[in-house]
């Protein structure tokens, strides 16, 4: 290890740590908020937090639209998209695409049972949260949900998200057993 490396206070150049971060491979969500103005967002930064309580968190940048949203929502719902979703990542990565409830005409999406928040059709998993709290990320902010209802189609592949790509699983597979 470089011994400069580990020095406090030290800065970095924005795109460089941008791109060592993406080395690590992410799964995509849409992450997706109901009221007057449902508002959708794609988002590799989603993990799971809990078993008991379930809990979930996504980190979400201050200066996006979706964080004003979260802020004033009462529910929000995190769709895992399929490999073969890529399309639907980047309708809700455009930033000129329609806002409000048109910008899901482009999607093949459904209601939540519990909560009716829109939740992206054909996904791996979805789930419907409830706000939970929220911390302060730096340039972001950390928010964590209640699950309140979940689904999984675990026979699909998830899409990932690496070295600035979208990606997929490779076609052949060997399951070791842990």
């Amino acid at each position: 290890m470089n011994a400069g490396s580990d020095r406090v206070g030290e800065v970095f150049e924005r795109d460089r740590l941008r791109r060592a971060f993406g080395a690590f491979p992410t799964g995509v969500t849409v992450l997706t908020c109901d009221g007057h103005e449902p508002h959708g967002m794609t988002a590799n930064s989603f993990a799971s937090v809990s078993l008991d309580p379930p809990l979930v968190l996504v980190c979400v940048g201050r200066d996006a639209n979706m964080h004003r949203a979260l802020h004033g929502c009462e529910h929000f719902g995190i769709s895992v998209l399929a490999a073969d979703q890529e399309p639907v990542a980047r309708h809700f990565a455009d930033r000129r695409r329609p806002l409000g409830a048109a910008q899901f005409d482009a999607v093949d999406w459904l209601s939540g049972p519990v909560t009716g928040v829109p939740l992206i059709g054909g996904a791996v998993a979805a789930f419907e949260c409830r706000p939970w709290r929220s911390y302060d990320g730096g340039d972001h902010t950390i928010f964590t949900g209640r699950l309140l209802s979940m689904s999984e189609h675990l026979s699909r592949d998830a899409l990932l998200f690496s070295g600035g790509r979208f990606r997929r699983f490779a076609t052949e597979s060997t399951e070791v057993p842990l």
